[in-house]
C-alpha cells in the first residue's frame, strides 16, 4: 500500500510515562510531604500494584465496586479522575491532598518522554507529506505533553477517546480520525502498542502495525523499524 496518512496511539506508542516512584517522589516534593525511605517503598509499590498510575502498570486487580468504572475510565474526564484516584486510595498515604496531586502530576509533559525515534519519524512523515493523527484512549487533554516536547507542529489532528465519548477499539473512533485527515482508511496506518484497542483499525480497513510497550531505554527504534517511511516521497 501508499500510505497516505498514519494514526499514532500515545502512550507506549510516542511517549511513555514515568516510572511509578518519579511519579509519587514529584508529588510529594508538590506537597511538601516528607516520607521515610521505607515509607516511600510501601507506597510506591502499593501504588504500583493498583494500577493508579495513567499509562504505567496496569492494575493487579480491580475491586469489583470499580469496575464498571475502570471499564469506562476513558469516555469522559471525570470518570478517567475518579477512576484512577479511585484505585490510588486503596494505597494509605500520609496526606489526603497526595491523591489529587498524584493524577495531575501525570498530566503534565515533565511525567512524559518521547520515544528516542519519535520526533524522527514524526518529521520524516511531515517532510514526505503523509498525514499525522494521534488517536488516543485517555481522559486528559494530552495536546500540551507534545507542545512540551516540541511534537506537537508534526500533528495533524488529535482524536481523543474524553472528548468523544468513544473508546477503543470501537472503530468510530478510528474512522473520525481518518475523516479528519481526509483519507480513506484503506490509505491509513494505525500504529499502538495494544492488539484489542489499536487493533480495531482494522475493521475499518486500516493497516495496523505494533510496537512493544518497553520504558524508553528499551525501545531505541521501534517506530523507525515499521518501515513507515522507506520510500516516502
Amino acid at each position: 500500500m501508499r500510505i497516505k496518512g498514519v494514526l499514532f496511539d500515545f502512550s507506549g506508542t510516542l511517549f511513555r510515562i514515568e516510572p511509578v516512584r518519579s511519579w509519587l517522589r514529584a508529588a510529594l516534593a508538590e506537597r511538601g510531604v516528607p516520607m521515610d525511605e521505607d515509607e516511600f517503598e510501601r507506597c510506591a509499590r502499593e501504588l504500583e500494584a493498583a494500577g493508579a498510575l495513567p499509562g504505567g502498570p496496569p492494575p493487579l486487580r480491580v475491586p469489583d465496586e470499580l469496575a464498571g468504572l475502570w471499564a469506562a475510565r476513558d469516555e469522559s474526564a471525570e470518570l478517567h479522575r475518579r477512576a484512577y484516584t479511585a484505585l490510588a486510595r486503596q494505597v494509605e498515604l500520609p496526606d489526603p491532598g497526595l491523591y489529587d496531586a498524584l493524577y495531575e502530576r501525570q498530566r503534565t509533559p515533565a511525567a512524559w518522554r518521547p520515544y528516542p525515534d519519535a520526533a524522527e519519524v514524526l518529521g520524516a512523515l511531515r517532510e514526505g507529506g503523509i498525514r499525522v493523527g494521534v488517536v488516543s484512549n485517555i481522559g486528559w487533554d494530552l495536546r500540551p505533553v507534545f507542545r512540551g516536547h516540541g511534537l506537537d507542529p508534526l500533528i495533524d489532528t488529535y482524536v481523543l477517546s474524553y472528548e468523544h465519548g468513544v473508546q477503543k477499539p470501537d472503530a468510530r473512533l478510528f474512522h473520525t480520525a481518518c475523516t479528519l485527515l481526509g483519507l480513506d482508511p484503506a490509505d491509513v496506518v494505525m500504529v499502538g502498542d495494544d492488539l484489542h484497542a489499536d487493533g480495531g483499525a482494522a475493521a475499518l480497513g486500516c493497516d495496523v502495525r505494533f510496537v512493544c510497550h518497553l520504558p524508553v531505554e528499551e525501545r531505541p527504534d521501534g517506530l523507525r523499524a515499521l518501515g513507515l517511511v522507506s520510500g516516502v516521497g
